[in-house]
Order: structure tokens, then sequence, then C-alpha cells
């Protein structure tokens, strides 16, 4: 299996906090947060991930290196900020299976990869990775029915729900219709688009979701990745 990790961002919210490194280093209990979604992907049978980067993409290139953790890592680095819909595009070109998870950065999840793949491999359509979350306003709540996403809101609706969780499996080639090298964004461009058109998956996710794109929840990761093998 194949992975791309979105870690190109400049993590702007962050930068109080860790103001010299880009937001996919940024230490965790003495150690990098890549280093847990990394570690978290090889134990879950991935053999190969394409990172796209941006920011401060020479840090994370020298950290790293060509293997970690019997990973064999691969880096695109985008010249300018491509959104996550242009990084994931040219990021894909890198890929050599019929189909890609892709993950976040900045998110750490226990995802059920073996039971994604195997929905993946029944329906080989787009697919969403969704957790419960008590307060979907930080995130964009979906709306779903029949294991489908129909809809997928903007941030800001609150109250309990189904939330993106930043991890999709995408078939190859299936952002070919957008331009290369131009902008756009994953979420309102793609995947709101095939929503629509009946056309994306959902998957429920039950495993432990951290995201660090905050101070308060950068904080919370120290404690609760602090036990977590990288």
């Amino acid at each position: 299996m194949e992975a791309i990790v979105l870690a190109g961002g400049a993590g702007t919210r962050l930068r109080q906090v860790v103001p010299d490194l880009p937001k996919s280093l940024a230490p965790v209990a003495g150690r990098p947060f890549l280093e847990y979604l990394l570690g978290a992907l090889a134990r879950k049978g991935f053999a190969r991930v394409v990172l796209a980067l941006g920011y401060m993409a020479e840090k994370v290139v020298a950290y790293f290196g060509g293997r970690f953790s019997g990973l064999d890592l691969v880096y695109e680095i985008e010249p300018a900020p491509l959104g996550t819909g242009g990084a994931t595009r040219q990021a894909m070109q890198r890929c050599r299976a019929d189909h890609v998870f892709v993950f976040n950065g900045d998110t750490f999840l226990d995802l059920e990869v073996a039971d994604l793949e195997a929905r993946w491999l029944a329906q080989r359509m787009p697919v969403v990775v969704a957790c419960q979350a008590p307060d979907t306003s930080r995130y964009g709540r979906l709306t779903v029915a029949a294991d489908h996403v129909i809809r997928l809101a903007e941030k800001g609706a609150s109250g309990p729900g189904l939330i993106n969780a930043g991890c999709y499996v995408l078939p190859a080639g299936s952002l070919n219709e957008f331009e290369p090298g131009r902008p756009f964004s994953l979420e309102t461009d793609a995947l709101a688009a095939w929503a629509e058109q009946g056309r994306l998956a959902c998957f429920v996710s039950r495993g432990r979701f951290i995201d660090i794109g905050t101070p308060e929840d950068y904080a919370r990761a120290q404690t609760e990745l602090a036990g977590e093998s990288a």
C-alpha cells in the first residue's frame, strides 16, 4: 500500500509555540510529530510514502532521508503553495498503485487500515474517513446516508456529529481533471463535487484522533501520544 502525507503547510497557528520548524516536525513528547504518523503507517502495512512538502521542506528531508522505519520515502516539494488539492494531485504523479491513502501531516489517526482497504476493494470509489466528534465546529461536518457522504459542510457548524478526519483513499488519476501546478482545495473543489454526484464513500473510524493544528491541541498531544511508538 502507498500513502501520501500532506505536510507542506506553514502552520501559522502553531508559530507561537514552534517558531522555527515546519508543523510536521513539531516536537511531541520529545519526537517530531511526523515520526508518530510514519511509524503508525509502517506498522499498518504501508511500504512507500510520498511526502508532499512546501514550507521548510529541507528540514523534513534532512531529518528523515530516504527511509524511515522500513518505509521508502519519496519527496514531492511544491515550488509555491498548491492547496490540499494541488499538492495531492502533484504527489499522486509519484505513486505506483491503482489507489492511494492520503493523510494530513498534522493529524494522528489510529486508522483501521485493513478494514478501509477492504472497503476500497469492494467499491473502488473515493473514500473520506470520518470520526465522531462532540463538537464539529473546528472541522468540516459530514452529512452521511447509506455509507456515502452527501454533503461536506464548511467549518463552523457546532454540536456533535461526524467530521472529516483528514484521511482519504483516492483512485489513481482521480484528480487529473484539475490542471497540474494550479492551487485548489481537495475538500471544496473535488470531494464536495463527488459527494453531490453520489461518488464519495464514507468510512467511519473509531480510532484515536489527534489534530495538532492549534496550540491547545498541540499541548494535549504531548500527553496523549507520549506512550505511542514512533
